[in-house]
């Protein structure tokens, strides 16, 4: 009488077929591309599956076989079927979604604070986040200033800018006490 007579419970089967799965696992994993101890860990839940809805297999050595080579064969086709990434996402320049969502965000709030700037500073400093890169000649143009004072007044505009957002990050917020 084997362990697989009695009424079985998952630890017994589990205990039974133990070495029979790890070695047919082993035997099919490099022609299924895959780890043996994926392949492996797919059959026992496969097994079970199979423990809380029909039972214990009848030919529990037969069934283990079987499953092992079914197993390695959906994972071939699946990787037949996925294309793997020219690069890995982490690689990514872009940086994900997050990044992206990040960078928009710190765009708005600059965009915000240039918008609260005094003066021609809003103009000016617009015009010097332009994606098409004016040059100081063309930026004069457009302000209609001289060239020579764009220096000092970008350096001013920049001066002012600074100091709202570092007023704007240095400030804590209250949270969850009141005043």
């Amino acid at each position: 009488m084997t362990v697989l007579d009695e009424t079985p419970t998952p630890v017994h089967v589990v205990g039974a077929l133990r070495y029979l799965v790890s070695a047919e696992a082993t035997a099919e994993a490099p022609g299924a591309s895959m780890e043996a101890g994926d392949l492996e860990q797919a059959v026992w839940v496969r097994l079970l599956e199979q423990l809380g809805g029909e039972g214990p297999p009848t030919d529990a050595a037969r069934w283990v076989r079987a499953a092992v080579r079914a197993e390695a064969r959906r994972a071939r086709r699946k990787a037949a079927r996925e294309l793997p990434y020219r690069h890995e996402p982490s690689a990514d320049p872009a940086g994900g979604p997050e990044r992206a969502a990040l960078r928009s965000e710190r765009r708005r709030a600059l965009r915000a604070a240039v918008a609260r700037t005094p003066g021609n500073c809003p103009r000016l400093l617009t015009a010097m986040l332009s994606p098409h890169d004016p040059t100081y000649r063309e930026i004069a143009g457009t302000l209609g200033i001289s060239q020579g004072s764009l220096g000092p007044l970008r350096s001013r505009c920049l001066g002012c800018l600074r100091r709202m957002l570092a007023a704007e990050v240095a400030a804590p917020e209250h949270r969850g006490k009141e005043r």
